[in-house]
């Protein structure tokens, strides 16, 4: 079916912010969203949304959320050919460093260094690839938090594409348990844990919340990162308390920088102290432990 890409350009801030809102906003959807460097020197990133179907009501969609964002911007249209956008555009990307981590597609292992913990991701209909503020930033943290406390049994909530579970499995040598609540994000994870060679430490589960059983059977756990968002997270700081390990650490991302201080709220409630703050384009990772 022939594809239109509605698209608009801004600054790396509000990409990064605009790229999180249309997720949030088409994740039932399923339509491929993309963020394109146009012109690094004068700040200038092009975020492209595919849709097909009735294009006027996607690009409303699209307006309303720029919007609620207060963000208003002019929205193209190009017309498209039948083509796998969805991988085209994730080959498109650069490869990400983060500490140690080298976060690529198969079209950049070539650039593996001596010493990189590469992470291999294919292209998929799966969030998180490294290239977003707060998944560099977990990256970041984790290898971090791991060195110092050296945990034994972690836990990637959200996982997505299981860039952060692939990262702490090769990282640490340690289990991993890898759940999200969409099926598709799942299997895909799974795909890129067989594609990275830690099927044996990585599980990977479709878990609708802390109920599932397999929480109760896999944890308690030492380390939990949750690269979601702020309203999830707030509504998740009890739950993630009980499935810690006395003294354990957390990592959350998927919080802008004004949502800051209402999850720290949120989490001090459950007894956590906030150890570290890192700010990475208008997004922040934040560690904590109880």
């Amino acid at each position: 079916m022939t594809q239109t890409r509605l698209h608009l350009t801004t600054g790396r801030i509000d990409a990064a912010r605009i790229f999180a809102a249309f997720e949030a906003a088409f994740e039932e959807d399923g339509f491929p969203i993309a963020v394109l460097e146009v012109d690094e020197a004068r700040d200038i990133q092009e975020i492209s949304l595919y849709a097909d179907g009735d294009i006027d009501e996607a690009e409303q969609r699209m307006r309303a959320v720029l919007e609620e964002l207060s963000l208003p911007k002019p929205i193209e249209r190009e017309a498209l050919p039948d083509v796998d956008w969805v991988a085209l555009s994730l080959e498109g990307l650069k490869p990400v460093r983060a500490g140690r981590f080298f976060v690529h597609g198969a079209h950049d292992r070539q650039k593996r260094r001596s010493g990189d913990l590469a992470i291999e991701i294919e292209a998929g209909l799966a969030f998180g690839t490294g290239h977003h503020g707060t998944t560099a930033g977990c990256l970041e943290v984790l290898e971090e938090v791991a060195r110092r406390e050296r945990p034994r049994n972690a836990l990637d909530l959200g996982t997505g594409s299981a860039v952060l579970a692939i990262a702490l499995a090769k990282f640490s040598h340690i289990p991993v348990l890898a759940t999200d609540i969409d099926p598709v994000a799942t299997r895909v994870a799974a795909d890129n844990v067989r594609l990275n060679g830690v099927s044996s430490l990585v599980e990977t589960a479709t878990a609708p919340g802390f109920h599932h059983p397999v929480f109760s059977r896999r944890g308690p756990f030492d380390l939990i990162v949750a690269n979601i968002l702020a309203r999830p997270l707030m509504r998740l700081a009890r739950q993630m308390a009980r499935h810690l390990t006395p003294g354990g650490s957390i990592v959350l991302s998927g919080i802008l920088e004004r949502q800051r201080n209402a999850v720290l709220a949120a989490y001090a409630g459950q007894k956590f102290r906030h150890v570290r703050t890192l700010e990475r384009d208008g997004w922040v990772t934040l560690h904590l432990k109880r």
